[in-house]
Formats: structure tokens, sequence, C-alpha cells
């Protein structure tokens, strides 16, 4: 593996030796679909790319990396310094028609390695197109829309980390399209990929938890009960506004049978999930949330810590208070950010007293950033959270100082 990584390595520095920046490489130029107007769903190609002369082969990615010193009701383990992911896109245009991009990230130092996208674009109309592949499943706008650079914040949002399964793909196929008219734009995808099985609620976290279904590597080989998840999402955007899209993620998540011998009946996982953003033109803020709901058709032999509804989101305000050349950086930015999310893993009540179960985490993490380019920036974050058990016992008070840099390249 580790020889793999470094033949890969070798041959992207190859590619990028005196290589120029081509970022419109896999953007499409046609008038309804220009780069001014990209969607969410745009997010896969709208990332810097190095091209090298005439090659057919463009290659980027992005690398994070911070510091951080938290505290829990008083104790702390100290100063920490991570590098979360570094992130590599390999990409070809192989017909003006046809596309093929892929994002492999290396989590944690190298400790986990994935390949999160890897699929084949072909273009036939610009509200028809068909992509096939490993998918980035579109359940709300993170999911697609998370890269590092891209963001405030040295954390991923927590719901759309521990509630959704970031970065969620699988292996199918499906189609999407976009249109603009004036200031209006519309966009849908719809795809058919594998999905989730019996871990969401067989975990380590003694609760539902979509995430635990990314460690199933064997998604990507073949379906873990024979049934399609379908991922669907609409959206608007107008450009005076901003944009809202509406998603669906839903499908079986159990084996229900075994060489056709019942085990237990096809239990349903569906998910629903609402995203806006949306610049103020007097004062450049920038507004961007997302929330969603989570239903799981939990077996009645599980113990209610394992939630059939969960909900969760974040609400993300960034404020430029200063734009000018700094340091020697031309149209360099300085922001005040606020990340205000909530998560709830077990909506509902205790069957026996009607008392809320609560399983719930709020957070509010107040920042400032720097951006000494559009593709590059430097985090000051601090991060206060309350976090109550299943019982509602008094929450446990986490907070800290987070540092943090990313940057495309």
């Amino acid at each position: 593996m580790k020889k793999n990584i470094l033949l890969f390595l070798i041959l992207a520095s190859s590619i990028t030796a005196n290589a120029q920046v081509d970022s419109s490489l896999f953007k499409d130029t046609r008038s309804d679909t220009i780069s001014t107007e990209a969607m969410n769903m745009d997010a896969v190609y709208e990332r810097p790319f190095f091209q090298a002369g005439t090659s057919p082969v463009s290659v980027g990615g992005y690398v994070e990396a911070d510091y951080q010193y938290m505290g829990e009701d008083g104790i702390t383990e100290g100063h920490t310094f991570r590098i979360p992911r570094f992130t590599l896109f390999v990409g070809s245009s192989l017909h003006p028609k046809i596309k093929f991009l892929s994002e492999t990230e290396f989590e944690e130092g190298g400790k986990e390695i994935a390949i999160e996208f890897a699929a084949l674009d072909i273009n036939f109309f610009p509200l028809l197109n068909l992509r096939g592949g490993i998918i980035m499943n579109p359940i709300g706008a993170f999911n697609q829309n998370h890269d590092g650079p891209k963001w405030e914040f040295v954390d991923r949002p927590i719901a759309m980390t521990k509630m959704l399964p970031a970065t969620w793909s699988n292996v199918g196929f499906g189609f999407y399209g976009k249109r603009f008219v004036n200031d209006w734009g519309f966009g849908y995808e719809i795809y058919l990929t594998n999905g989730f099985d019996n871990s969401i609620i067989a975990n380590g976290e003694n609760r539902t938890f979509l995430p635990a279904a990314k460690e199933n590597a064997e998604r990507f080989e073949e379906s873990s009960n024979g049934q399609p998840l379908i991922t669907a999402k609409l959206a608007v955007k107008n450009q005076n506004i901003g944009e809202i899209g509406l998603s669906y993620m839903g499908g079986i998540y159990n084996a229900s049978e075994d060489d056709g011998l019942i085990l237990d009946k096809k239990r349903r996982l569906d998910v629903f999930a609402v995203d806006f953003n949306s610049t103020l033109e007097k004062t450049t803020t920038n507004i961007t949330g997302e929330w969603a709901w989570v239903m799981v058709d939990v077996p009645e032999t599980y113990g209610q810590q394992f939630g059939d509804q969960q909900q969760g989101g974040f609400v993300d305000i960034v404020q430029p208070v200063l734009r000018n050349t700094i340091a020697g950086f031309d149209n360099a930015v300085l922001n005040l950010a606020c990340r205000l999310e909530y998560v709830d893993w077990n909506v509902g009540t205790f069957r026996e007293t009607g008392a809320n179960i609560s399983d719930d985490l709020w957070a509010i993490v107040p920042g400032i950033s720097f951006r000494p380019s559009a593709q590059t920036v430097l985090r000051l974050n601090y991060r206060y959270m309350q976090q109550q058990d299943i019982l509602g016992n008094p929450p446990a008070k986490i907070s800290g100082i987070q540092i943090g840099i990313s940057s495309y390249f």
C-alpha cells in the first residue's frame, strides 16, 4: 500500500512540474451553465486544478492541519496537533462532453485512505447528464461541498459528521442536470447506489449512528442486502438571493434474508435535508445553513437508547471586515465568523415515563479567519459545547481553542 501511494505521489509531481493553474478545465462553459452560476452540485468541479501543457490529465488537492487545546468539565488532555486530512484530485477531460474526476482522501496522517469520488460524467444535454462510478450522495449540501479551504472553521459541522456520515459515497449510477434562465437556476440529481447496512444500529457508539456504515469498505464491491439506496436532490438558485436545496436519501438498510431464509422484515432508513446559502448584498455577509431529519426503523428488541428519529444542523455566519493588501497579499480578506450547531441523536420520549430522551449536543463557535488568497485560509476558533446523555443529566461542558490552516494546492 505504501509503495502504491509513493508511486501515485511521484506521478502527480511529474504531471504538475512546470504546470499552470487551470481552474476551468472541468467547468461547463455552455451559456446556461457558466461558472458564475455555479451551485452546490458543481462543488466537485469548482476546484483549482493544475495541468501540464496540453496533457488531458489534471491534478490538485488540499491539505488541512490544526492545533487544539480542549477541555471537558475542567479536565484537559493538553496540546494536540493534527493533520486530519490530505486530499488529492485527479481528473481528465476525455472529450468536451466526457469528463472523469477522482478524489482520494488520506486521513489522520495516512492512517485511513478512502476514495471518496471516482466518477465518469457524460453530458448529453444541460438537463440530462449521466454519472457513474463512486458517487458522493447529494444529501444536504455539506456532503458534496466539504473541502476544508472553503470553510472558516477548523472542525466540520457535528450534525453533518456525527449524525449524517460526512463524505458519504457509494458505487452507483444516476442523472443530473442544471438550467439557468435570467437570474434563476434549477438543478437536480438522482442516483441509485449501494447503501447502508446493519452497522447503523449495531455499532460501538451504542446508539443509532449512520456514520458507522462508512467502516464497511465492501459497499464498494457489493450491496449489503441487494437493495438500492436512492438519493435525490432539487435545488433552486437566484443570483440576487441565494440557493436553497431539498434532498432525500432512503432505502432498506438491513439484510432481511440469507439464501432464501427470512431473518427479519425489511427495515427502512429515510433522511430528509434542507440547505441554504446566501450573501447579503449590502454587507457581503455570507449565511450558510443545513438541517437534516433521520428516520430509522429500529427493531423492537433494541433498547430505547437507539433512536428511531434524529435531527440536527448548523448555521454559519461569516462577515468580511477588511479587504486590502495585507503583508504583501493582494485582495486579502479578514473575516469574523460564528457557527451555531445542534444535534439530537434520539428525538422522542421514554415509553415508561413520558420524559424526554436527551442524547443531544449544542455548540457555538466564534472565530476569526484570514484569507491571504481565496484558496488558503488561516483559522482561529473558540469552541464551546454542552452535551447531555440519554437521561438528561447535567451536561458535559466542552470548550477550547482551535487554530488551523487549510489550502488548495
